[in-house]
Order: structure tokens, then C-alpha cells, then sequence
């Protein structure tokens, strides 16, 4: 097992400080694992500690009366696979309010606030949220920076024994969330038709946003695919980075940018097997990209991450806002990356404070004033800076 010590520390934190903590990421991305992990330490210590899975049908009929339930209990209590009961919502409303407070809740989830129900307003001001998403560069050491990225950071693809069965499980997982998962959150949607659009959307992994294309392409309505970007994104399979606006006499673009959020499954859906097919594939610097950028935003958090382009071709890949000041980043899968024109109009229109430009190689070296070459080994350097 891998550790994850950033993650850890944040949950032990936020279950001290916080009536409730939403621990929310994809399925199979370790949430339950971590959970388990300050789970049994409870118990160790002698705390009272109670763990309930909506999934586990004798755990769901315990549930069926969760005032009944819950309210009797002292600790900690946690909930994994919370989006499957929406009406707990209200009802951790109700105890997470008590005075004194005898327990505290651990929710985990697969599905985000805005796809679950009434979970964020019923919960507001009541519950701390930590995104988790699968395994990082961080947590594998850089020495296996490039079989993360190929096999993606889920964990059971990311160890498996070989590069095949790898691509079965994440093969496999595609195929489980599109005929179980997605019915279980309350779509009836054909699983072949979010297959068409999952697919068409890894072909648009790194670009921005054309749903009326994409649309005309499947024969659908644009506004389904509105509907099934929010599904996927809410889900925490897909990533909207939104695009940063600036009082500028430049015509900017508006249209978010889309990624897979997992490269792994990128690489799955785009049928890339192994290494050699990847960098031979025409959405390599793409991958990369998406694969980079996760890693930041891993640490960094997404609520003020966004991209920057104008029709004008001019385009950073990443705008971070930090401590009153606009930081970019731009990805390159080259050896030794040159200033670009676009570098220097974002440097100028956007009034940023650094550029760092992220490649997969070991090498770190100024680029022009304001502007560092950092090697994926160095994105503590970034993360220092803008935290």
C-alpha cells in the first residue's frame, strides 16, 4: 500500500476542527482505504468509532431509519458511499447541530455536492470537503512518474502485475460506472450512448469546449451534452477548467477547456496499450498536459485554477490565483522548452508574477525574466509559491 501523508493529514485535521468532513473523489481512487486508515486508529486508541458502507445491504438496512440510528452513536462516525441515501443529508444536519456534540461524521462520496441532491445546501456551513482524486507523483516518487502516467493513479491500475491487466481493470471500471454507476445516481441514460460521448470527449482531451460539435457529430442536442459534461464532471471523471478573464482590448476565449481527469483512463478509452503507442500517439502532448496539470491541482486545489487563451492563437495553459497575484503555468513534453510568443503576450496582458514551464525531464534553468523550466520533479517549487 502506498502512503499518502498530505491526504492523511488533512483528514485527521479536518475531523478535529469540523462537525462533518466530506471526503469526495472517484470510485476506486482510495477514499475508503484512507478512511479505514483513521478508522482503526480510533479503535486502537480506545475512541468509539462506527463505520457504515450504503452499499453493503446490511449497512443500508440499518440506515433506513438513520435517525434512529445515527443519533444514538458517539465518536466518529463514517459513511461511505453517502450519495447512495441523498435524504442523509438533512438528517446530519439535524445531529451535526446538537450541543454538546457527541459524535462526529466522516461522509465519503463518489458524486459531487452539486450532483447529490440537496447535500449542499443541507449541509452548508456544517461540513469541511477534501478532494481526493487517484495517486500522484508525489505519493508513487518520480522515479515511476512515467508508469503513473500511463496507467493513471488509480490504485489497482496503477499496481497491477502487467501493462495488460492494468488496461483490463481500467477497461472494466469504465464499463461498471457507465451500466451501475451512473443508474445509481438517478440517470437513465443508455450506457452506450455516455460511451460514444466519453470517447469523443478523450479525442477532445486539452481543448476547449464545442459542445455543438460534438453534439452535431453524435446526432444529439446540445444541450445534452451539456447535461452529460455536468454528469461526468460532477462524477469526477471529466475536468472543466474554466478560462480567465481580463479587461483587455484582445477578443478572449470563453469556452472552458475539458480533460480526463485520470490519464490512465485517457489512454484506456483512446485504446493507447503501452508506452511505445503513447508517444507515437497523436494526443501525446495533450496526455501530457492533462496528466501535468492533475498533478498541481492535486495540491493546489481547483477553485482558482482556470486557462487563458485569445482568438487571437495566443493561450496559457494554466492560470493559478494566489495571494493577490496570477501565476501561469504552461506544459511542454519536450527536453528543453523555448519561450514562446504566447509566454510572453501572458506574461505582459495577464501582469503575471511567473511563469513556469512543466516538462517531463529532471532539468530546472530560467527561461527569461520571470519564466523557469521546472522538471516534474521539482513541482514543489510551484506549490511553495502559490500556497
Amino acid at each position: 500500500m502506498i502512503s499518502r501523508p498530505v491526504l492523511t493529514e488533512l483528514l485527521s485535521l479536518s475531523v478535529a476542527e469540523s462537525r462533518i468532513t466530506a471526503l469526495l473523489g472517484p470510485r476506486q481512487c482510495g477514499k475508503t482505504t484512507l478512511a479505514q486508515g483513521l478508522y482503526h486508529q480510533e479503535k486502537n486508541a480506545g475512541r468509539q468509532a462506527t463505520w457504515f458502507d450504503c452499499e453493503n445491504p446490511r449497512d443500508a438496512a440499518r440506515l433506513a431509519n438513520p435517525l434512529l440510528t445515527l443519533e444514538t452513536l458517539n465518536g466518529t462516525v463514517f459513511i461511505d458511499e453517502f450519495q447512495r441515501i441523498p435524504q442523509l443529508s438533512d438528517i446530519l444536519r439535524v445531529l451535526s447541530d446538537r450541543q454538546p456534540m457527541p459524535a462526529k461524521f466522516v461522509i465519503l462520496g463518489s458524486a459531487s455536492p452539486a450532483l447529490v441532491r440537496h447535500s449542499a445546501e443541507s449541509l452548508a456551513g456544517r461540513v469541511r470537503f477534501i478532494d481526493m482524486a487517484g495517486l500522484t507523483v508525489e505519493e508513487t516518487g518520480t522515479a515511476q512518474a512515467t508508469t503513473l502516467w500511463l496507467r493513471g493513479g488509480y490504485p489497482e491500475s496503477y499496481l497491477a502485475a502487467s501493462e495488460a491487466v492494468s488496461m483490463t481493470w481500467r477497461e472494466n471500471f469504465i464499463r461498471t460506472f457507465l451500466e451501475r454507476d451512473v443508474p445509481q445516481l438517478g440517470y437513465r441514460i443508455p450506457a452506450e450512448r455516455l460511451r460514444r460521448f466519453l470517447s469523443m470527449c478523450a479525442h477532445y482531451h486539452g481543448q476547449t469546449w464545442n459542445g455543438s460539435a460534438i453534439a452535431s457529430s453524435l446526432g444529439m442536442s446540445p444541450m445534452m451534452m451539456n447535461d452529460y459534461l455536468d454528469l461526468y464532471t460532477g462524477a469526477f471523471v471529466m475536468r472543466r477548467l474554466q478560462a480567465w478573464h481580463a479587461n483587455l482590448g484582445k477578443r478572449q476565449v470563453k469556452a472552458p477547456k475539458i480533460y480526463l481527469r485520470d490519464s490512465g483512463l485517457a489512454h484506456a478509452i483512446l485504446g493507447i496499450p503501452d508506452l511505445a503507442t503513447l508517444q507515437g500517439h497523436p494526443k501525446l502532448g495533450a496526455s501530457w498536459e492533462g496528466f501535468a496539470l492533475e498533478q498541481i491541482l492535486a495540491r493546489t486545489g481547483d477553485r482558482h485554477a482556470y486557462f487563458w487563451g485569445t482568438h487571437g492563437g495566443a493561450e496559457l495553459d494554466l492560470v493559478l490565483e494566489a495571494k493577490g497575484k496570477l501565476w501561469g503555468v504552461e506544459f511542454k513534453y519536450a527536453d528543453a522548452p523555448r519561450l514562446t510568443p504566447s509566454m510572453r503576450s501572458a506574461l505582459s496582458d495577464l501582469e503575471l508574477e511567473r511563469i513556469w514551464v512543466i516538462h517531463p525531464g529532471v532539468d530546472n534553468y530560467p527561461l527569461a525574466e520571470r519564466v523557469d523550466v521546472l522538471g516534474l520533479a521539482s513541482l514543489a517549487t510551484l506549490i511553495d509559491a502559490v500556497q
